[in-house]
This record gives C-alpha cells, sequence and structure tokens, in this order.
C-alpha cells in the first residue's frame, strides 16, 4: 500500500513510546500516510512520569522543519510541544517559508503525570501569534483553561472557552472533554459558524498515556487526506477510542493506547 499523503511532526520525544513524535508517527503510519519529524525536545520519561527534558536548540529545530519540507512537501502539519519563546518564534519564521496551509496544534502544556512542559512566557507567544497561523488547535480542559481563563466544569464552560479562543484568533477549535468527570465523553468541535458535540460512552481503562499526540497526529491525517476538519475530528475520536479499548496495560503507570488498532493483516494461509 502506498502512503496517502506526507504529514510533517514538530514535537517532542517520548522515550517509552506511548506518547510524543513516537505516538505520532505510529498514528499517521497506522492511518496510511507518511510521517516526517522536527524534533524539538527529547524527554526521557515512562508510563509513571517525566524524569527530565532536554531542549533542541530552537536553530536546529528550523533546520529541519525547513530543509525537510524544502526536498518532501508536507499536506499537513501537526505540531505539539514547543518548550520556549525562541522555539515557538523558530516555529513560526519556518512555518511562513515553507508555506503549508492546512496545520494542527496540539497546545502541550503538562504531561499526564502532572509535569510541566512549556513555560509561562511560551503560553503567552503560542496564545498570541502561533494560534491564529494554525487550522486547528485541540487543547484538553486544563490546557483550554490556561489558554482562557475559564474554570472549566461543564460541558457550556467549553463551548464558552472555545468561544473566547475563537475571539483571540483561532480559527477551529477541538477540546477534547476527558478530564470532566462523567459516564460519557463529549468533545467540542468548535468555527465561527459551527458547533459539533462528538459523545462517547467512556472506557473504564488508566492506560491513556499519548491519546493527545494520537488525537491530533490522527486529525492531521484524516484532514490532508481531503477529509474537512469537522470530520477529521470524528474520524480520529473514533481511532482514538478503538485504540484505548486494547487496554494494552503496559507499565506501571498510565500505560499507552494501542496505535495498531486500524491495522488488519490478512492471514496468507
Amino acid at each position: 500500500m502506498k502512503p496517502k499523503s506526507k504529514i510533517l511532526i514538530i514535537a517532542g520525544s517520548d522515550s517509552s513510546g506511548g506518547a510524543g513524535i513516537q505516538a505520532d508517527i505510529k498514528t499517521v503510519t497506522a492511518l496510511g500516510s507518511y510521517a516526517m519529524t522536527a524534533i524539538t525536545a527529547v524527554t526521557i520519561q515512562n508510563t509513571t512520569g517525566v524524569k527530565s527534558i532536554v531542549p533542541i536548540n530552537f536553530k536546529e529545530i528550523s533546520n529541519q522543519i525547513e530543509f525537510t519540507s524544502f526536498d518532501i512537501k508536507p499536506d499537513a502539519i501537526k505540531i505539539g510541544m514547543l518548550h520556549s519563546e525562541k522555539v515557538i518564534n523558530s516555529v513560526i519564521k519556518s512555518l511562513d517559508l515553507i508555506k503549508v496551509q492546512k496545520i494542527i496544534l496540539d497546545p502541550v502544556m503538562v504531561a499526564k503525570g502532572g509535569s510541566k512542559l512549556i513555560d509561562d512566557k511560551a503560553v503567552l507567544l503560542l496564545k498570541k501569534k502561533l494560534m491564529k497561523k494554525v487550522s486547528l488547535i485541540t487543547p484538553n480542559i486544563p490546557e483550554a483553561e490556561i489558554l482562557t481563563g475559564v474554570h472549566i466544569k461543564t460541558k457550556e464552560d467549553m463551548i464558552l472557552a472555545a468561544n473566547k479562543l475563537i475571539k483571540f484568533g483561532a480559527k477551529n477549535i477541538f477540546i477534547k472533554g476527558g478530564h470532566l468527570k462523567s459516564k460519557f465523553v463529549e468533545d467540542i468541535f468548535v468555527s465561527k459558524k459551527e458547533l459539533k458535540i462528538i459523545k462517547n460512552k467512556r472506557i473504564s481503562t488508566s492506560n491513556t498515556h499519548g491519546t493527545g499526540c494520537t488525537l491530533s497526529s490522527a486529525i492531521a491525517t484524516f484532514f490532508s487526506c481531503g477529509k474537512s476538519l469537522k470530520k477529521s475530528c470524528e474520524l480520529a475520536t473514533k481511532y482514538v477510542n478503538n485504540s484505548i479499548k486494547d487496554n494494552l496495560d503496559y507499565g506501571k503507570g498510565h500505560g499507552p493506547i494501542n496505535h495498531l488498532s486500524s491495522i488488519k493483516i490478512k492471514k496468507l494461509i
């Protein structure tokens, strides 16, 4: 099978393989596309948490983006962890040079175990400049609270936060509702003209490491293949839920999901 599209992933790595660049590559590949990368940081972590973070120099991040893209032009870009002002500014300059239209931003700020992955000045710059340049941002509830100042306790609060982000200049928002304690998980897609609530029954498991990275990469992949943003969010949510259902149970903390859930191998015999 030939890849359907080409995706450039700009994000940090995860040594445990469940999140970050590793999860992104697995997702893009499992959904039938070709993954390229620009690594922003090397994280030393496992399912129990982050031990340390080694940032990559901002100039080398730009070099990765530009040198790769001028050779193999991406159909879409997924952006994950950007840990400093210099990194965000360099990424913005590189995006202006390579001129890719379809960009999904996952504003990664806090690791599953609670470790902070981005500083306050970088959050402000992301909000003021980068957010306006992308097709869609995919914050979870804690990230949406940081970006908007809205204390989110209900679905209505999620919609309020999404509309605030639209007023700040974001084009489209997909807020993930997994942090709210309820029988069903409701994710909210909001644009200037549209509101869509995607409702799914909550899956009882602690093995959800990398769901945010996986979701945003899945959205980028479907979007790159010609699906609308709303449809891409729906299909990506379905893929993530199927991957959670397999309940891999690897590690002693928040285990990874099964990125191979979309692949069916026919027996030769």
